[in-house]
């Protein structure tokens, strides 16, 4: 996504790298940093998911979700993460999960340690920020 309006959006294709406008009214746009699935216990995040899939990429390499039969799918998904639901997440679901996978990491934007090392800096920077406000102000002796 490049820019919000109140009407829609403007998103770029990460296949043809085309840019265009979707609107609010005929599309519903889900931040993928968003999106929990189902386990047997906790549900985990769609990043988790993807992050077991890339370190398990040279023992069990992701399946095509084209040409594979769905208890191949299934069985994948449940080699890479033990507590995964079979019952609850569709195979329809295991499959777009396997095509989003396979895009971006075609795109190179399966990088989490830079994400989270930002994420990190972020939070250092607020608490310092905070503390700061809290050491300057008058009502601290």
């Amino acid at each position: 996504m490049l820019s919000t309006k109140s009407d829609g959006a403007i998103v770029k294709s990460l296949t043809d790298k085309s840019t265009r406008f979707i609107s609010a009214r005929l599309h519903n746009v889900t931040p993928i940093d968003t999106i929990e699935v189902y386990t047997t216990g906790e549900n985990i995040r769609l990043e988790e998911v993807f992050k077991k899939m890339l370190e398990h990429e040279n023992d069990t390499p992701p399946v095509d979700p084209k040409g594979t039969k769905d208890d191949a799918i299934k069985a994948y998904f449940k080699s890479i993460l033990p507590e995964f639901d079979d019952e609850r997440v569709y195979v329809s679901d295991m499959k777009k999960m396997l095509k989003w996978y396979t895009l971006l990491k075609d795109n190179e934007l399966l990088k989490f340690e830079e994400q989270q090392t930002s994420e990190v800096a972020e939070d250092a920077d607020t608490a310092t920020s905070a503390i700061t406000s809290e050491e300057i102000s008058p009502e601290n002796p």
